[in-house]
């Protein structure tokens, strides 16, 4: 949903990590989409990459978020959506791959919780780990 998103938005999308499912299976899965309907772009695997209306996404299939290489993708900010990650210390390790922020897809019981319409005002640009409530909350 987040990749659909972006995409959707226009964002530069780099990389995509999931450690569970394989890219052709991924591939599938952003294609038909069983609440938010069937894709109507270009998406297909190529090369080991995800292939989104042209634009090469590279992916990765890490557990642990430290060794993603997210500074050699060309990647600035990590949107952390496993719900395993969810304290500044956990999320911290995409920082370690070369990540600039980590916006934690999940409430944390420590990172500044930020919410659009809501607090978004207090959010500090200073602010390396960040939360945006709960997935649902922005869904």
């Amino acid at each position: 949903l987040v990749l659909r998103a972006a995409v959707e938005k226009g964002a530069q999308v780099v990389a995509v990590n999931d450690p569970f499912i394989g890219l052709d299976y991924m591939v599938y899965l952003f294609k038909y989409d069983s609440t938010h309907g069937r894709y109507k772009g270009e998406v297909k695997a190529e090369g080991g990459c995800l292939v989104v209306n042209g634009q090469k996404i590279a992916v990765y299939q890490e557990r642990d978020p430290k060794v993603i290489p997210w500074g050699k993708a060309g990647a600035e900010y990590v949107v952390e959506s496993t719900g395993v990650f969810t304290t500044i210390e956990k999320a911290s390790a995409h920082l370690e791959g070369g990540a600039k922020k980590v916006i934690i897809s999940a409430p944390s019981a420590d990172a500044p919780m930020f919410v659009v319409g809501v607090n978004l005002e207090a959010y500090d640009p200073s602010y390396k780990v960040i939360s945006n409530a709960s997935c649902t909350t922005n869904c």
